[in-house]
């Protein structure tokens, strides 16, 4: 069987959410509320609700990036001080700890934010060839609803699309 992507362009809000509120109560069969994506130009809060939060990877990212910051830069530090120009002075430590802190924290803040930033990227797929479903209208004053769906549901999730008032109808095979 093979699954599909639909998306359709709604010039009035209202049409949209009704889309997802049917869904959402069933009268598309096959797709439930964590089938819909939306695609807008601006927030809409109540929809948000509807659909309830979404897993983002980002954080993972910038975890990862503090880890990183904290044992690099804490390394790096103590390895430049360690070969450079050892004389063991009267008590005085090779690595001073306490001034090491302060940078080891600004590394970890650097590469946290580094990381925030890459993994923003990569997880909103900037680098990854547009999908058939991308359309210049939902930046500008669009909303749009894509569907992951079955084959056999997607004449249904066409009228459903169609008897909201769609202006557009996309559809992709998703492999």
């Amino acid at each position: 069987m093979k699954k599909y992507k639909i998306m359709g362009l709604f010039a009035n809000f209202g049409e949209a959410f009704n889309v997802i509120k049917d869904v959402g109560e069933g009268k598309l069969k096959g797709a439930s509320i964590d089938d819909i994506t939306t695609k807008s130009p601006i927030e809409h809060p109540e929809i948000d609700e509807v659909l309830g939060p979404r897993k983002s990877h980002v954080p993972k990212f910038t975890l990862c990036g503090a880890i990183f910051g904290i044992t690099f830069g804490f390394l790096f530090l103590a390895a430049a001080q360690a070969n450079f120009l050892v004389q063991p002075q009267g008590g005085k430590a090779v690595i001073p700890i306490p001034s090491n802190i302060v940078l080891t924290y600004e590394m970890m803040i650097l590469f946290a934010v580094l990381s925030t930033v890459a993994g923003f990227m990569i997880t909103a797929r900037m680098f990854t060839k547009r999908s058939p479903l991308y359309s210049e209208k939902v930046g500008v004053d669009q909303i749009g609803i894509i569907i992951d769906l079955d084959d056999s549901n997607l004449e249904a999730a066409k009228e459903l699309l169609k008897s909201h008032q769609v202006l557009e109808i996309r559809e992709e095979v998703v492999k």
